[in-house]
């Protein structure tokens, strides 16, 4: 009797379908934008720069690209946004901060219909949005959310040791 052969598309079990770690996720489509209007930006106040009349002064050129640099540098807070898992915790970076989570501490993803991006639900009873995984990626972000939950069920918190 010939045994079958597994191959990389056929899982020994259900453990072996979970997304290898560490796993991120990003937006694709705000990225794209983001960082494409910043490039844009920069070089055409770079080109601005360049062909203004002689009597601008360096500083006046110095301070267009510098305004297109700010301008870029907010748009990488758009473009910037990323859900990072790894073995210990669940790293969410929104446009300006980072937030650490054990895994314990996430309860549940969700994202209704409608909504901009999901949001974890935590054990002290919040929620914190995650705009890593975004609705403009259509498919991608269904996908990127159900990967996601798979990982979620790593087991409860346990309750802290009291003081006696």
């Amino acid at each position: 009797m010939e045994q079958p052969v597994r191959t990389k598309e056929q899982p020994v079990d259900e453990a072996s379908k979970r997304p290898e770690l560490p796993r991120t996720w990003r937006p694709r489509a705000v990225r794209w934008v983001a960082y494409g209007m910043g490039v844009l930006i920069v070089g055409t106040m770079l080109v601005l720069a360049i062909v203004l009349p002689s009597d601008w002064r360096m500083l006046d050129r110095v301070l267009i690209v510098g305004m297109g640099l700010a301008f870029a540098g907010g748009l990488h807070m758009l473009g910037r946004p990323r859900l990072i898992a790894t073995e210990k915790n669940v790293i969410v970076i929104n446009g300006i901060r980072t937030h650490y989570l054990a895994w314990p501490e996430v309860l549940d993803i969700r994202m209704p219909v409608g909504e901009p991006w999901p949001c974890v639900d935590l054990s002290d009873g919040t929620s914190l949005p995650v705009m890593g995984i975004q609705s403009t990626d259509g498919d991608l972000s269904r996908r990127s959310l159900e990967e996601f939950r798979s990982m979620l069920d790593r087991g409860e918190a346990t309750e802290p040791e009291r003081p006696a």
